[in-house]
């Protein structure tokens, strides 16, 4: 009797389990990522984002970012851009707060902008009024192609996004 018990429950339980996943989930197709740092100066900068993949696209073509578009610099949710402390992008002044990170693709330099609402979906809600910072940074071609979008932040506050074929980088210091 207390084996029927026992078999019954965990088949309930296994059931239950199985119904609240649907089965077996396939991985995400563009994963949360992040990138973080503690800066020289101190400051701790961190870069969250959805990792889409190429995967025989074209960039700018029939994946963004779309030249002269406001892009969420990743996928899914809009990239959020975090510092601890007051710090300073391409030489301007950034406060220390949670930021949406968007960009726009305007060929050979790109523009980095960082928005004042940090939970938004896509670029969908972005609204310029809203920016608190905006710079311009210079983009390259990245070596070896990346395949995921990338984020790199060294201590020196060198931030490095690679996509694709493009690369951009640009400098936060605190």
């Amino acid at each position: 009797m207390k084996a029927t018990i026992l078999l019954a429950t965990a088949m309930t339980i296994s059931l239950f389990t199985s119904a609240q996943d649907g089965g077996t989930k396939p991985p995400p197709a563009s994963p949360p990522a992040s990138a973080k740092q503690t800066l020289k100066g101190g400051a701790v900068v961190s870069i969250n984002y959805g990792q889409p993949s190429v995967k025989g696209r074209t960039i700018g073509t029939d994946l963004e970012p779309m030249p002269g578009k406001v892009w969420r610099a990743g996928a899914n949710a809009a990239t959020v851009f975090e510092t601890s402390k007051d710090v300073r992008v391409q030489g301007r002044d950034l406060p220390a707060g949670k930021y949406g990170f968007f960009v726009i693709d305007n060929g050979g330099e790109w523009t980095l902008i960082f928005n004042k609402v940090h939970d938004q979906w896509g670029a969908y809600e972005y609204k310029e009024s809203e920016d608190a910072l905006r710079v311009n940074a210079k983009a390259g071609k990245a070596e070896p192609f990346s395949e995921k979008l990338t984020y790199n932040i060294n201590k020196d506050g060198n931030v490095t996004i690679q996509w694709g074929a493009k690369e951009v980088k640009f400098r936060v210091e605190g």
